[in-house]
């Protein structure tokens, strides 16, 4: 079992990140992508359950995000280039089966980390959130992202071993096994059921 402290649902949130169809794109089709929804929904529905708060976190542009991407930005210059994940195109939406409900946080982002570039922070500490859990894709992106920005503004961190996923293996198990552990508890869905019970 899972060393980690016990959550207090009033004080958590639960990130989803990432999760829209383009990005789900990377991810291996079929029993892979499928069972990591399968998590995710039961991850929602748990904290739900248990009077936690979800918080989305999505990437997508309008035509004024794109123009302000300048050309040595590595890596949104050839999506401001080619237009990619305009804010309305039904591949930068919420994967349907995690869909919000009335009452969740949703932050639309146009950089890889899920406060820098928007209210997010703000919106947490309005509610009295002090500790996240996070799941996303790709681990090497948005959860690495959040969770270095996180931790420097002292939330309490989880990470979802089994709600995170990268194209790259090698570089997801670096990050769960040796990077994330200074900076956050690293659980998976059926110790956040536990811990959830346990606060």
């Amino acid at each position: 079992m899972s060393t980690a402290p016990a959550l207090d649902p009033m004080h958590t949130a639960l990130l989803v990140m990432d999760y829209q169809p383009a990005i789900l794109a990377f991810v291996p089709e079929g029993e892979d992508r499928n069972a990591l929804l399968d998590r995710v929904e039961g991850a929602i529905a748990d904290v739900r359950a248990n009077g936690g708060t979800i918080a989305y976190v999505r990437v997508g542009f309008a035509d004024a995000d794109w123009d302000a991407i300048p050309a040595s930005n590595k890596s949104f210059a050839p999506l401001a280039q080619h237009r990619v994940m305009h804010h309305e195109d039904p591949a930068a939406a919420i994967h349907e089966r995690l869909a919000p409900q009335d009452g969740d946080i949703i932050v639309r982002k146009v950089r890889y980390g899920g406060m820098s570039t928007t209210d997010l922070d703000q919106q947490l500490r309005e509610r009295g959130i002090t500790t996240l859990v996070v799941s996303g894709i790709s681990t090497s992106g948005v959860v690495l992202s959040t969770v270095i920005d996180a931790a420097d503004r002292d939330y309490q961190l989880y990470v979802l071993s089994d709600g995170v996923a990268d194209p790259d293996t090698e570089v997801h198990n670096v990050l769960l096994h040796r990077v994330f552990p200074s900076r956050a508890h690293i659980i998976d869905t059926t110790e956040l059921h536990a811990l959830l019970r346990a606060g």
